[in-house]
């Protein structure tokens, strides 16, 4: 089976600095994987290169053997770590607006999730809380039917009382044929539903392994490794 993210010596150049540095990674299909590092290791960019955002300075990222342009995004369901919403329009236009646009997209699905989350699809945006056009957000996002999803910070205005509702909507949307990559600073709300994480420090992969393997050889939880790792290299 192909896999479903391919990096060779990724590598991300800017004028001061490089953001990654030759990172070679593969991913395969049915994992829920959890991007993590702290700030400036590189996962905003990763994800940028993912999405065709950026252009690497040097090696390749594939996606199901697709290089980032109009075929791999039929691939991809991308939720940034920003509102790009138009705030005048309403829940429900938006709704019918990926449905013109994604053609793997489910409007039932969405508005089954909306009303699940108690979002009026008549209000607009506008008028709803940050925490509450993130939801909305990540809706739109797992009512695709994608290969993988990729969320940026799905959690990060989110009310604690929401987010496992939230994680139970990202285990119950997507095929064990798509991946699901999570970048995030919560780890410990998130690390129960994850199969794999990704350690990224300055640019370039510090660990790939599953959630099983760190428990039976470290002994610890991924949130506690990831302290005691980050902790230490910071010193």
């Amino acid at each position: 089976m192909r896999p479903i993210l391919e990096c060779r010596n990724l590598t991300k150049k800017y004028r001061n600095f490089s953001a990654l540095s030759g990172l070679d990674l593969t991913l395969g299909k049915g994992e829920i994987i959890g991007l993590l590092g702290p700030n400036g290791s590189g996962k905003t960019t990763l994800i940028k290169l993912i999405n065709g955002l950026l252009t690497p300075t040097e090696g390749s990222v594939l996606i199901s053997g697709l290089a980032p342009g109009p075929e791999s995004k039929k691939l991809v369901s991308y939720l940034p770590d920003r509102t790009y919403l138009n705030r005048h329009m309403r829940v429900r236009e938006i709704v019918n607006f990926y449905m013109d646009f994604y053609k793997d997209f489910s409007r039932e699905k969405a508005f089954s999730m909306l009303d699940s989350l108690d979002i009026d699809q008549r209000a607009r945006l506008s008028s709803l809380s940050k925490g509450t056009r993130e939801k909305v957000q990540l809706v739109l996002v797992m009512s695709r039917q994608a290969d993988l999803y990729v969320l940026d910070e799905p959690l990060g205005g989110v009310d604690p009382a929401a987010r496992d509702y939230i994680l139970h909507t990202i285990l119950t949307n997507y095929s064990e044929d798509a991946s699901v990559l999570i970048s995030t600073h919560l780890i410990a709300d998130i690390e129960n539903i994850l199969d794999r994480v990704l350690f990224l420090q300055k640019g370039q992969l510090a660990l790939n392994a599953t959630v099983d393997e760190i428990r039976g050889k470290h002994g610890k939880s991924v949130d506690t490794l990831f302290r005691e790792v980050f902790k230490c290299w910071q010193n």
